[in-house]
């Protein structure tokens, strides 16, 4: 906090920087005596917090941040890593004043995540989670901060992507150790580059044999899009539609209960099933990775197969399409027609010297 004199009135000028933002006021006065007790004085109300407007963020804990978060994310975000990452980062924040939050306690947080063995690309979901939370609350609707106290901190470097697709020998081998209705999940997920919890979600009421379609009611961002069938889907869903339960709605159901198949126990099957297939490193996520990859590795235009996978931009897309050296041969061969013989720039140079005499 500073006292000074500005332009030529002589008049003193307060300069306050408190909670990020910086006021500066006049204090009506050229007699430096006075303008020394009312700076003296403001700065007492500072320190008493009564000369700002005190803020929602400054009542706020971040458990309450927590829970609103949490159910925003509940109604309006498919994916569980959210929920996850909002109770850690309540275990460590929980207690803070949503003013007490800042970059230098984030990193406090991240030292102890290191310290845990947490990768980099954990700790970056849980950077994204707390972002977006804080984001929330400075926005219209809640108010309770001015602005975002973290939105300037930076992801982690040395987050790899993961660049993992199954081959056609490995996709052969799974589905001899899997069960015939995890046989099916499987071909369809691999043909339809469909999410784990869109697969899951699937209802009769999506499935058009007539048109061969498939309506995504309710994607990962929200919107709703169509995917075509190719034959294999097709001819899958329409055996299954033969006898398909008549008090079961959902196209792939739990095999014990008949009812609807959880998150996790396809994800659990699934990875029995890798196991004993003696597959290295493969999540049940990296058929959606192999779909998209597959297509690009055929020379399907980029376009189509963001609008297939509902991606909203080619930036996502470019994180699950990959190439292996085979695929990307073609692609070089396509130059063979214009290369030129090596032996023809020696024989168009002796024409051209020829040309000189």
């Amino acid at each position: 906090m500073a006292l000074y004199r500005r332009g030529q009135s002589g008049i003193w000028w307060i300069d306050v920087v408190y909670g990020g933002k910086r006021i500066r006021q006049s204090t009506a006065t050229s007699d430096k005596g006075i303008a020394r007790r009312i700076h003296d004085k403001v700065k007492g109300e500072i320190a008493e917090r009564k000369w700002f407007k005190k803020g929602l963020g400054e009542s706020k804990t971040f458990s309450e941040l927590m829970e609103v978060f949490r159910n925003y994310s509940r109604k309006n975000c498919r994916s569980k890593a959210y929920l996850s990452s909002a109770n850690i980062l309540n275990e460590f924040f929980g207690s803070c004043l949503l003013c007490e939050i800042t970059p230098r306690l984030w990193k406090q947080f991240k030292e102890k995540r290191e310290a845990e063995g947490m990768k980099p690309a954990t700790i970056n979901r849980d950077l994204a989670a707390f972002k977006r939370a804080f984001s929330l609350i400075c926005s219209d609707e809640y108010a309770w901060l001015d602005s975002n106290p973290v939105a300037s901190i930076k992801l982690e470097k040395g987050a790899t992507k993961r660049e993992r697709w199954i081959t056609q020998e490995e996709e052969d081998t799974l589905l001899v150790f899997s069960p015939s209705w995890l046989q099916e999940i499987i071909v369809f997920a691999l043909n339809t580059g469909m999410r784990r919890g869109e697969i899951i979600d699937l209802s009769w009421k999506a499935v058009d044999l007539f048109r061969r379609t498939i309506t995504v009611m309710e994607s990962k961002n929200n919107e709703k899009r169509t995917i075509p069938m190719n034959e294999k889907t097709y001819s899958l869903l329409k055996e299954k539609s033969k006898v398909r339960l008549i008090n079961c709605d959902w196209v792939f159901h739990s095999p014990i209960a008949m009812s609807k198949l959880f998150n996790q126990a396809l994800e659990r099957a699934f990875s029995e099933c890798v196991k004993k297939a003696r597959i290295d490193d493969l999540h049940f996520h990296d058929l959606r990775h192999s779909f998209a990859t597959r297509l690009s590795q055929k020379g399907i235009d980029a376009l189509k197969i963001k609008a297939l996978m509902g991606h909203k931009t080619m930036t996502m897309l470019s994180r699950y399409v990959h190439h292996n050296v085979e695929s990307l041969r073609n692609a070089v061969e396509e130059l063979t027609p214009s290369v030129t013989n090596l032996s023809q720039p020696e024989k168009i140079k002796a024409v051209s010297m020829g040309n000189v005499r």
